[in-house]
């Protein structure tokens, strides 16, 4: 098992950037692909970017090109670098970890972004 913590989040002004860390419990170097989903208010959960054991990152159409992904398997954390951000980035990030199918979660971070 890994538990992990999300933090980072907080209230930004359009337009403005944050960036979000995941912290595992225990080594993740080779083992489990990570990722954040998101969940907005009244809105179905969805997923923003992921990253494999190998490095190889994905991202949700909408996203790209505004939000970058990178693990530092050292510091055994991921990261979510988020810039441009829209009203419409705000929700509750959560971090998870996959490891063969058994996925692990956190406990998530607010991001708000508003005038």
């Amino acid at each position: 098992q890994v538990q992990l913590v999300e933090s980072g989040g907080g209230l930004v002004q359009p337009g403005g950037s944050l960036r979000l860390s995941c912290a595992a419990s225990k080594s993740i170097f080779g083992i489990y692909a990570m990722g954040w989903y998101r969940h907005a208010p009244g809105k179905q959960r969805e997923l923003v970017a992921t990253i494999t054991t190998g490095g190889t990152t994905n991202y949700a159409d909408s996203l790209k090109g505004r939000f970058t992904i990178s693990r530092d398997n050292a510091k055994n954390t991921v990261y979510l670098q988020m810039n441009s951000l829209k009203p419409e980035d705000t929700a509750v990030y959560f971090c998870y970890a996959n490891q063969d199918g058994y996925v692990y979660w956190g406990q998530g971070t607010q991001v708000t972004v508003s005038s």
